[in-house]
């Protein structure tokens, strides 16, 4: 009978070893020599810090980038941002030039002396001025203090009727159209104007959250003379620069990879000039 086939998973024969009796194994040519260390001093050893779970305490590190922000502190960075971004018109550019801080010191220190009374001190003044009115009193002692005016309604009314000594405008209105239209109307009555940093400095002073203008329409006799400097400091810092600020838009900010690449494209041209220079 003829031999039947092998089976497919039958295994093949193992192939004989080979002995390696008496065959020696090279060597490496390039042998990597033995270093000899030195025994460092316990004291100007190295040991590295291991910061895993358990181990040494982590560096302190700035993880502002890392936090993940609410989203109205989100916003308010991002218009932050886009506002110097953007190219402002001059109309609206004059109201980041606010007064220095000097001058500022000097106008709040004014308002504050000239105060509206508060609730309270007006009842009492008005409580003395019936009782006087009871007397037959011809003069009552009880007369109206000099106060700040306030409002944006009753402040043009008092620089169209040119009654306005000095005009305190908030540089922070928010919408700004409310008082877009103070400058140019106090340069036209020829009434000088400053632009301060904070409604809400302007607000304590009228007993308020927030003012967008203030203004000042006389003054005690002992305070005219302080009056007088602040209207000529204020004429020289605004009234007197409002055409060359009429010309001057704002923004237009760019930021660091901006500025980068930009600097970037100058060199660039300047060194294709430089070549076309250097063939002819």
């Amino acid at each position: 009978a003829p031999p039947s086939a092998p089976h497919p998973l039958a295994r093949s024969p193992m192939a004989p070893k080979k002995s390696t009796k008496g065959k020696k194994v090279a060597k490496a040519p390039l042998a990597a020599s033995k270093t000899v260390t030195k025994p460092k001093h316990p004291l100007s050893e190295s040991r590295p810090k291991n910061f895993g779970i358990g181990q040494d305490i982590q560096p302190k590190r700035n993880l502002a980038r890392y936090v993940k922000w609410p989203k109205y502190v989100r916003l308010q960075r991002q218009r932050r941002v886009l506002m110097q971004r953007l190219k402002v018109p001059p109309a609206i550019s004059q109201f980041a030039k606010t007064a220095d801080k000097n001058l500022a010191t000097n106008v709040i220190k004014m308002l504050n002396k000239y105060r509206p009374e508060d609730k309270a001190a007006k009842k009492e003044r008005l409580v003395k001025m019936a009782e006087d009115k009871a007397a037959d009193k011809k003069k009552s002692d009880a007369s109206k203090p000099y106060m700040v005016k306030s409002g944006v309604n009753h402040v043009v009314q008092l620089i169209e009727e040119k009654k306005a000594k000095l005009v305190i405008i908030a540089h922070d209105v928010d919408p700004i159209e409310i008082v877009l239209v103070l400058p140019a109307l106090c340069r036209k009555m020829d009434i000088p104007y400053c632009i301060l940093k904070g409604k809400s400095r302007l607000g304590q002073v009228v007993h308020k959250k927030t003012a967008t203008a203030l203004a000042i329409t006389d003054v005690r006799p002992e305070d005219k003379a302080e009056l007088a400097k602040l209207v000529d400091s204020c004429k020289a810092a605004f009234n007197d620069k409002y055409e060359e600020r009429r010309k001057s838009w704002g923004g237009g900010i760019m930021g660091i990879k901006s500025n980068h690449q930009e600097e970037l494209k100058k060199k660039i041209v300047a060194a294709e000039e430089a070549k076309r220079a250097a063939q002819i």
